[in-house]
């Protein structure tokens, strides 16, 4: 693709990643963010940048004009926000304004990234909406909708779903950074029994780029690679971060009851995020997809050795300050 891509979001953590990547492969990139975001960690000599709000359609008209691809992927990627609206009118107004441009300017692929919470269960074709824990799973479940309602129509849609992605570069501390960080501060002395899915998010920015040049329209592709416990992973950081491994197991409901202490203080006194909410203890519920690798090799990636991510994000952990030496 010789014409412009426009990544909406190229400024966060798999954006940033993502923008490279596709400049390391000569293509002209466009990237559409925030006027906060943080713009210098970007190659900026190689790219467009434009300021902007994904709620905002006019400014998008003017970003996506002569594009040929788009790939959405700006939104808030916390389980927990304040005012509780903020989810639903990012994730899924946000995303209905850039489809809807990327239809109307005639963009030849549009990459959809959606989200691994909402994957469906085995033997179904799309996530329920009584199956998407809080509201930043459920305004990922709209927008997917959504863009599943326009693949259907004719529309050059591609899903992607990135599971849990690390690695360094995590400036803006998403969700799976913290736990990792807050682990490496020993902050973390005990444990709830849960799988999760995680993946080098240099590896998620191939994938992505890969379904950008490859993807089916119509079709989902789940981004993900290593399934451990969260104990494995606290045993495997361990000895990288030089804190002990946790031995006390906390019960579900004893973890839930404290993410509804911890969220109502937040959204009554702090207005900051808690360090559990309901929404994140009700993923530990939620198993990971089967085969959680197979999309992305299919798309010709293959993910690097979770210990390799492991220690580097450690390494950049050290490097950035977070932690000592």
């Amino acid at each position: 693709m010789s014409d412009p891509i426009l990544v909406t979001g190229g400024a966060g953590f798999l954006g940033a990643w993502l923008v490279r990547g596709l400049v390391e492969r000569g293509r002209a990139v466009h990237v559409f963010d925030l006027p906060q975001a943080p713009w210098s960690r970007l190659p900026l000599e190689h790219i467009r940048t434009i300021r902007g709000d994904i709620r905002e359609r006019a400014a998008l008209v003017d970003a996506i004009r002569g594009c040929r691809a788009v790939v959405h992927l700006a939104g808030l990627p916390q389980l927990w926000a304040h005012p509780r609206g903020r989810l639903m009118q990012i994730n899924f107004r946000g995303a209905v304004n850039v489809l809807e441009q990327a239809v109307r300017a005639g963009c030849e692929r549009i990459v959809h990234v959606s989200s691994a919470t909402i994957w469906p269960r085995p033997g179904a074709m799309v996530c329920r909406w009584g199956d998407a824990a809080g509201p930043y799973s459920r305004s990922k479940l709209a927008a997917e909708h959504y863009a599943l309602t326009l693949a259907r129509q004719g529309a050059p849609v591609v899903i992607v779903s990135p599971t849990a992605p690390i690695g360094p570069g995590d400036w803006s501390r998403t969700p799976p950074t913290q736990l990792l960080l807050d682990f490496c501060r020993g902050k973390r002395k005990e444990y709830i029994e849960t799988r999760l899915n995680l993946i080098d998010v240099r590896d998620a920015a191939a994938g992505m780029i890969a379904a950008l040049d490859a993807g089916v329209p119509g079709q989902r592709y789940l981004l993900g690679h290593r399934t451990v416990s969260l104990l494995e992973l606290y045993e495997r950081l361990a000895p990288l971060a030089r804190q002990p491994a946790p031995e006390r197991r906390v019960p579900y409901p004893l973890a839930l009851l404290a993410g509804v202490v911890m969220e109502w203080w937040a959204d009554v006194v702090t207005r900051q995020t808690p360090a559990t909410c309901i929404a994140g203890v009700q993923l530990t519920r939620r198993l990971p997809p089967p085969a959680p690798a197979r999309d992305l090799s299919s798309l010709g990636v293959a993910p690097r050795p979770l210990a390799q991510t492991l220690t580097e994000t450690i390494a950049w952990f050290r490097a950035a300050g977070w932690i000592q030496k």
